[in-house]
């Protein structure tokens, strides 16, 4: 069975709980998953059976949160070799700042550059329109779960 895996990067709590809203939706999707908060790349199975789905807010100036820190800089030190790995980004930030999203889309860029095959544009979810992000999340996971199912 393939499984999602949940990379969360969080530091408020809020993409945590974007990924355990959409666990009901991947497990009707017929797909395992396994939540990493944190994220450590040696945990993570990297072939093309496993999916990987980056759940992470912006904190600060376009960084990212504590939780996936080490995720990140393990993708830039070590630079394994992630072709034919599939995956999707959910951005979450707040639009009043100049770096909006800006985690997530390093980290989408991080994983193309890799070799990563990104199965759909990231979702950047605004906390000024979406004051509770997981429902901006279940309305999209169900198109994006479909790109994915074979």
């Amino acid at each position: 069975m393939t499984t999602i895996h949940l990379i969360v990067g969080t530091t408020m709590g809020a993409s945590e709980y974007i990924a355990d809203a959409l666990i009901p939706y991947i497990e009707e999707a017929g797909f395992a998953h396994q939540i990493h908060n944190p994220a450590d790349l040696t945990s993570l199975p990297i072939d093309q059976k496993q999916i990987w789905l980056v759940v992470t807010s912006t904190h600060g100036a376009g960084d990212y949160p504590e939780s996936i820190q080490n995720f990140a800089h393990q993708l830039i030190e070590q630079k394994p070799k992630l072709r034919g790995l599939r995956y999707g980004v959910i951005a979450l930030g707040d639009s009043s700042y100049d770096t909006f999203c800006e985690a997530g889309l390093k980290m989408d860029s991080q994983l193309q550059d890799l070799g990563a095959v990104q199965t759909g544009a990231p979702l950047k979810i605004d906390i000024q329109e979406f004051p509770i992000p997981e429902d901006a999340a279940e309305a999209w996971i169900p198109s994006w779960l479909e790109k994915i199912n074979p």
